[in-house]
């Protein structure tokens, strides 16, 4: 198979269990995530969250559809101030430890993987905008690097 970039789509932040989420989803079908598969992921987020830490309470996730039955959604949280604390959820695939090949049954894999080429995409948008906006300057703004994200398009080279 060949590889292809996907499409990459920037929804809104939203706020779950005291955390800010900025979002990202990636999929090869260009009119996105079905419904169904959303509310789903977004339904077992709270059990990828850390603890509290007095680190501001900030998140981004990246919600992958496979080109398969598989769903993914990695969650990556700032914590201790500058470190990434990550988990991750999949559903629709048997490999993953997933019971059925429902993209809407999501499950909490053992793997230590953290992501694949099309989820990794944000990372180093995530770093630097975290940077900018919590580290460098003398007060943190959550708002400023909420709203940072990468432009919508492919998860092509962005650099």
């Amino acid at each position: 198979m060949a590889f292809k970039e996907k499409f990459l789509t920037v929804p809104p932040p939203i706020e779950v269990a005291g955390r800010r989420i900025k979002r990202y989803h990636v999929t090869a079908d260009p009119a996105g995530i079905a419904p169904g598969v959303e509310k789903a992921a977004y339904a077992i987020l709270p059990e990828l969250l850390p603890e509290p830490d007095g680190t501001p309470p900030a998140t981004f996730v990246v919600l992958h559809r496979g080109n398969d039955d598989g769903a993914y959604l990695n969650a990556y949280s700032w914590v201790w101030d500058n470190v990434l604390h990550y988990r991750n959820a999949a559903a629709g695939q048997p490999v993953l430890g997933c019971p059925d090949r429902d993209p809407g049954h999501f499950v909490l894999p053992d793997r230590p993987w953290i992501g694949c080429v099309w989820e990794l995409t944000p990372m180093r948008h995530e770093r630097d905008a975290w940077v900018r906006h919590m580290l460098t300057p003398e007060v943190p703004d959550i708002e400023a690097y909420l709203a940072d994200t990468l432009p919508e398009g492919t998860t092509g080279d962005r650099t």
